[in-house]
Parts: structure tokens; sequence; C-alpha cells
């Protein structure tokens, strides 16, 4: 992101927006290419996505995550200081080799989002994807006094080149590792999981770090963006033909966070607040934040109710009071006393034929859509109400999916930890009111009330009621 002074500011654009919510809810463009294929180059199906989605459980997958998501690169004597003041995690640990799940908080303990961060030798840190925290994290270094230095790549619908400095593959699925092993030239290196290594594949470096999305032996492999896809790519997809290796698109990329229980892009709770107005000041109007894109039936008068905190998300074992950070104070007050926690809410199975059969019926207007494999209408900023059978509203679910390994239609969802439990039943309210939003993606249709069964997250696992 530029550090020009930008035309006009998220604050500006808030103060000239009479109702936020309904902006963004309404007339946002989005952001992110999620919802938006003309923001990317991915290809959406490289065969199809029940395949695709089949391969990572029974083959091998290989996804392009070259463009989609930013990225921010520091260095200096300050670097590692800065990332603990802005971090709740504990870096203490933190060294060349090692990645971890960073995330960052407001003062007052709510997200601003989420990322991986790789410890890169001589004192270099590289943090990929979330926009907002790495805004966030540039405000600090150029508002705070920090011996750091920093690059920013962002992706690549939001790069003025139009490309990016790094290509980035995540290889997955039973045979992933059988194919790493046989691409990589001159030995294997050892890399347990969330740990990065040094590896030449095609001739070229790379960096790999062991990750998976399906629980198998995983790898995200980077490198040089212009040696990726007529390079390494290639040797990837050359070794790969002999163990059922499919590339897939972005419908399949999207939906892989269902079983892995990943909860994407929390609205970033910067819109309200004093204390955040110089951040608003600094941000553009037209940044991620100004673009964001809420949809769903949940639709509550103030942005704040959109707020989350880790524990909410399932992050609360990442949290470390080890040492001192934005928000330590309201996280420790949080902790004692939070109430939700993130489930995976299973669509029962004839709830999801009702919806889809209300497509075929004449007279009124069809319930909303379920667009497989995703129905997200709010570019990743996707929340529904959740009801308990007794009529209480116990939390929101967010976008909606479908997996062909699983069969079945599922929500990650945040619930009230004391009003349900894993094995019950609840009512997610499908569907905007009035008729569905101006978005161009909203067509007209109804609202309903569809039962799930609460279920773990990551899951849905095999459903049971909870006892004791």
């Amino acid at each position: 992101m530029s550090t020009e002074p930008a035309a006009r500011s998220l604050q500006d654009l808030i103060d000239s927006t009479p109702d936020l919510v309904d902006y963004l809810y309404n007339d946002s463009p989005g952001a992110h290419s999620r919802g938006r294929a003309d923001l990317t180059p991915v290809r959406q199906e490289f065969t199809n996505w029940r395949d695709e989605q089949r391969s990572w459980r029974e083959t091998a997958v290989l996804f392009d995550q070259s463009h989609h998501m930013p990225e921010l690169i520091l260095k200096g004597p300050d670097a590692k200081r800065l990332l603990e003041y802005v971090g709740v995690n504990s870096l203490a640990n933190l060294e060349p080799g090692r990645a971890k799940q960073f995330i960052g908080v407001t003062e007052r303990g709510q997200m601003i989002g989420d990322c991986i961060l790789y410890a890169l030798e001589g004192g270099t840190y590289e943090l990929v994807s979330s926009m907002p925290l790495l805004n966030w994290v540039e405000y600090q270094i150029v508002t705070g006094d920090w011996d750091v230095t920093y690059e920013r790549d962002n992706n690549t619908s939001d790069n003025p080149g139009g490309t990016r400095k790094l290509f980035r593959y995540q290889l997955d699925g039973p045979n992933a590792g059988a194919i790493f092993d046989e691409i990589v030239e001159g030995g294997v290196p050892e890399i347990g999981p969330f740990r990065t290594a040094k590896a030449r594949i095609a001739g070229v470096d790379v960096l790999v770090l062991r990750h998976s999305m399906s629980g198998h032996r995983g790898y995200e492999i980077s490198g040089p963006f212009e040696q990726g896809e007529g390079v390494v790519l290639a040797a990837i997809l050359e070794a790969g033909s002999r163990h059922g290796l499919l590339q897939a698109g972005a419908k399949t990329y999207f939906s892989a966070s269902f079983e892995g229980g990943w909860m994407a892009y929390p609205l970033p709770a910067v819109y309200t607040g004093e204390e955040l107005r110089a951040y608003r000041e600094w941000l553009p109007a037209d940044s991620w934040e100004g673009k964001f894109q809420l949809a769903g039936s949940f639709r509550p008068a103030s942005i704040e109710n959109y707020y989350v905190t880790p524990y909410d998300m399932g992050y609360g074992k990442l949290v470390s009071f080890d040492h001192d950070f934005i928000g330590r104070a309201a996280l420790e007050e949080i902790a004692s006393q939070h109430t939700r926690t993130k489930v995976t809410l299973a669509w029962k199975k004839e709830e999801i034929l009702r919806v889809m059969g209300s497509l075929f019926e004449e007279g009124e207007l069809p319930y909303k859509y379920i667009e497989l494999p995703v129905a997200d209408y709010g570019n990743l900023t996707h929340r529904d109400e959740v009801y308990n059978l007794a009529g209480e509203l116990i939390g929101v679910a967010t976008k909606v999916g479908y997996t062909v390994n699983e069969r079945r239609l599922m929500s990650l969802a945040m619930v009230d930890l004391d009003r349900v439990a894993v094995g019950d039943e609840v009512e997610i309210v499908w569907g905007e009111a009035n008729g569905g939003s101006r978005k161009p993606r909203v067509e007209r249709h109804r609202q309903v009330r569809v039962r799930a069964t609460v279920a773990p997250a990551p899951g849905p696992a095999p459903i049971k009621k909870a006892t004791g």
C-alpha cells in the first residue's frame, strides 16, 4: 500500500456515509477475489471442483496461491520487537526455520486479522495474507520509532505492476509427500510441521513451509515469481502426473476451509473508537477496509456488532501473556469471561433440499440460492443469524460450503458456549431480509430458517450428542 497522502481517507468515507453498515452491506464493491473472479488470473476450475476437492483427500492437489494474498517483508534491528508489540502470539521461540499464525488486535482486544509469519535469515520476517493486518503493521512502522525497513508486495489486483515478487504453490493430499520427495534436488530436507527449509526444485532455490490444509504431509512452496509457472510449477505437475495430482482452481481453494476449520477475514475492528481515528485518517478510502462487503441475515444497526475477539474465532490457545502487546489488558479481561467459540454447523439434508427445491416452485420468490461449492455473498464477510430451538439468538454463522469428501453442507460459526453443545440442533436464518440487498450477486429471494447440527471445528466429524 502506498504511503502517499490519499485524496480521501477511510475516516472521510465514514464521515460522509450516513449509515456505514448499510453502505458496506449494499453498495461496497468487495475487495477480495473470493467473490470477484475479475480480481485474479487463477482459473475458477481446471477440471471440475468435485474431482479437485476429492484429490486433496484421495491423491494430491496443487493450489496456486500466487495472486490473492498480499505480503509484507520486514527487516531491521527492531523488526521482531515490533512484531511482538503487534501480535498476541508468543514469539519467544521464533527463529529462522519457524513459522507461526500471527494475530493482531486493537487496544480493545478485537480482531484486526491473522496471517502466516515466516522467520527468515538475517533478521527478516515475512507476513503473508490478511490485508487489514498488514496495513496495521505498516502503520505502526511509519508512525512509531522503530528501526525497521519494509517492502509491500500486494496481491496481483492491488499491485501497480500487475505481478508479484514471489510465486506460492500449495501441494497437499496423501501423495503430496511422495511428489515433493521426487522433485527436490540434492536431498530432501527434514521439515517438521509449520517449519521451513530451503530446497531446490528444477534448478530454482525455493522456501518450503510444511503446512497442510487437509491433514497430510503438505508443503507451501515459494520462490521468484518469474520462475514459477514455466519452471517450478511445470516440474510439480510433471511429477504429480504419476501420483494422481490435480491442479485446482479458485472454487476448490476457497472451499478447503470447511474441512480445515479456518474462519477467514473477520471484519477488522477499526471503524469506531477515537483511539483509532488517526489510523482511519491514514488509511485510504479505497483500502480493503473501505471496500469490505457484508452479507447474510445478520444485519445489526451498529458496525461494532460485527467485531470479534480471538476467543470468538477459536484462537484462544494462541494468545500469550508472556509479553506486552497492543490489546493485552483487554484480552486479559476477555480471557476470563469470553462467551463464544468456533463450531461447525452441518446443515440437515432435508433442509438443503427444501431450499433448492424452491427454485422449481411457481408463485412465491425462491429461497436464497445456495451456490456450490461455496455460498458466500459478502466477499468473505458473510454472517447469518443462528438460533437455538428455544428461539434465542446464540451466534452467527459465516460462509456456507460443501465438500464432496464429507457429502455435507457446512457453515463455520461463532456461538455462545453456555447455550449450545456439540450434537444440538440449531436454526440458521438463510437469506437476506426484505427480498435481498442491492449487491449484484444477490438475487431477489425469501428468507428461511434451516436446521443444522452443531459439530466441532475442524469438522464435521461424526456427530454425537454431548453428554454430561
